[in-house]
């Protein structure tokens, strides 16, 4: 053990999307905790974390690369239980028309959805009792809130239907963030969790500026922040959801929500960062629907593999 080594009995906190945005937020939050130990997967090289933050290799469009990283994480831990399993990555598509995972699943319902269920289901057993999950998700979710979010779900076209057209990228980043809440609704309630005591929570952080969902490249950058900020702004006056946070807001509630310095009331999943305000607001009608989430739940285990568990 070298001196930067934390002890055994350090909160081990696991994440992904943990470099850039609000994750890299909550990193800098939860790495300067004492007695914490932090595991983040990485895509490529060069990704700059802070001081005793352990990197492993992940892809979230693999999902070879997802089992990898997650018997990585076992292997790397030995027997000693993850305290917070942050599942933060997302992609949203800016082109006409969406790519494919290496598995060939359209790219957004792949890596923001499939992945993070995948990777949920694989580390589950390997939580602490009274542990923290949570998954990152959007009130585009919400078609009352957001014009072009999902008013149904069919997991079969999303995962092998590439959106297409001027605003497949946000529809389908949308459906995406309805798959991630209503599957933290399912591993919130599953028994085992239930009886050991594990928090599951669906995190909405809220329009956020200065993030680089989507890698919008600089010309994408300077329309966001010369015409499509002001425009916010503006709209955010009347209409909460339309008002732009600071990526280090949304990051440091992500980061007590791991910790559980942040406890929403009992009987919640959703958390929504609205205005800068953390609320607890009911989810939308479709992400409430019992027999949407049990689909998407065995339809998503076809997908990646684990029908028989």
């Amino acid at each position: 053990m070298t001196d930067d080594t934390p002890p055994d009995s350090a909160r081990v906190v696991v994440m992904t999307g943990a470099t850039s945005g609000i994750g890299a937020a909550a990193l800098r939050q939860l790495a300067a905790e004492p007695g914490t130990r932090i595991t983040v997967g990485v895509r490529g090289s060069g990704r700059e974390v802070p001081t005793g933050v352990e990197t492993l290799p992940l892809d979230l469009a693999s999902l070879d690369s997802v089992r990898a990283f997650a018997a990585a994480v076992t292997d790397r831990l030995a027997g000693t239980a993850i305290d917070a399993l942050v599942l933060n990555a997302g992609t949203q598509s800016r082109r006409r028309r969406e790519g494919r995972t290496a598995d060939g699943f359209a790219t957004t319902f792949g890596v923001n959805h499939l992945a993070h269920y995948l990777l949920a289901r694989l580390l589950v057993p390997h939580l602490a009792d009274n542990a923290r999950l949570i998954l990152t998700t959007s009130d585009t979710h919400d078609p009352a809130v957001i014009p072009f979010g999902p008013r149904s779900l069919d997991p079969q076209a999303l995962a092998h239907r590439p959106a297409s057209g001027p605003w497949a990228g946000l529809r389908a980043y949308a459906a995406s963030k309805l798959c991630n809440l209503l599957t933290a609704r399912s591993l919130a309630e599953l028994p085992e969790l239930r009886t050991r005591g594990i928090t599951v929570l669906a995190y909405n952080p809220g329009l956020t500026a200065g993030t680089d969902l989507g890698d919008p490249g600089p010309a994408s950058a300077r329309f966001m922040k010369l015409a499509v900020y002001p425009l916010f702004r503006i709209f955010g006056s009347v209409r909460p959801a339309y008002r732009a946070g600071e990526p280090g807001r949304a990051g440091l509630v992500l980061a007590r929500l791991a910790t559980g310095a942040l406890t929403p009331p009992a009987g919640h999943v959703y958390v929504s960062l609205v205005g800068g305000e953390v609320t607890y607001p009911a989810p939308s009608k479709l992400a409430r629907d019992d027999e949407v989430r049990d689909d998407l739940w065995a339809r998503s285990a076809v997908m990646v593999g684990l029908a028989d568990r």
